[in-house]
């Protein structure tokens, strides 16, 4: 018998105390936000409120560096980039607003799994007038369309078993013509606590309320990021730390040859 909304959110919900007491170790819950048959108003409530947050926290900002200088080495040329498991497309449009006002040629393309999350994207690209183009596709069942000069994705790798993580990295590396750009959480009780807070400023879905702590106890620390990067063969990744308790990995694809 399928449980009610209610039903799964006491299914799912795990007590603050527990998962800060858990942190030592990478737990990977069931999250709300991934359950089949999830009401489409909640999930697009859910997204909405998602989005609120990473317009707070500012987490498309982090790759605008790559986009300048990818701008900077060939001015004349159109950048192509690719948001992996873009969700309701925020990031998307964060990056299409700020290479507008920079006067960046840039033609920004999102995917998701979701149809769900597309079909939200679309709409919202479409209502701010934006040419952002988002598809459906699974980032880890098949390789990645190539042709992109950056590949992101942001606040996906946590929903990640190791190999799934690994494998989403290998193909990202294979598909970007220049640099991945991978960005999240950091597991750590100031980012627990960080989040608890947040989520419930910033939101009122019951899912992004549940989902975000879980999210935290299912990130990875930055070395366990490091031994990703390596088992994925991405020599000469860089992984910066920033505010509110996220990382950046970032990979050029000429580390190859340094």
């Amino acid at each position: 018998m399928e449980r009610t909304s209610a039903e799964l959110q006491a299914a799912l919900a795990v007590p603050l105390p527990v998962l800060w007491r858990q942190l030592s170790q990478r737990q990977l819950r069931p999250e709300l936000m991934d359950q089949p048959g999830l009401d489409p108003q909640a999930h697009q409530a859910a997204l909405l409120g998602l989005a609120r947050i990473n317009a707070f926290t500012r987490s498309a900002a982090c790759f605008f560096p790559a986009i300048r200088r990818l701008a900077r080495q060939a001015p004349t040329r159109r950048l192509r980039l690719l948001d992996v498991a873009c969700g309701g497309g925020d990031t998307v449009r964060a990056i299409c607003r700020m290479s507008q006002r920079e006067g960046i040629d840039l033609e920004v393309h999102g995917c998701d799994i979701s149809a769900q999350a597309v079909a939200v994207a679309s709409a919202a690209a479409r209502a701010e007038g934006l040419e952002a183009q988002i598809f459906q596709a699974d980032a880890i069942g098949a390789p990645l369309p190539s042709g992109y000069h950056l590949i992101t994705t942001s606040l996906f790798l946590h929903h990640l078993i190791e190999p799934d993580a690994e494998t989403l990295l290998r193909s990202m590396a294979a598909a970007t013509l220049d640099q991945l750009l991978v960005h999240d959480l950091i597991r750590s009780h100031q980012d627990l606590l960080l989040t608890w807070i947040g989520t419930r400023l910033l939101s009122r879905s019951p899912i992004v309320q549940i989902d975000g702590p879980l999210s935290v106890g299912g990130a990875f620390r930055l070395d366990e990021v490091a031994r990703l990067a390596t088992a994925a063969g991405l020599a000469g990744a860089q992984i910066t730390r920033f505010w509110p308790e996220r990382f950046l990995l970032s990979w050029r694809r000429d580390a190859l040859s340094t």
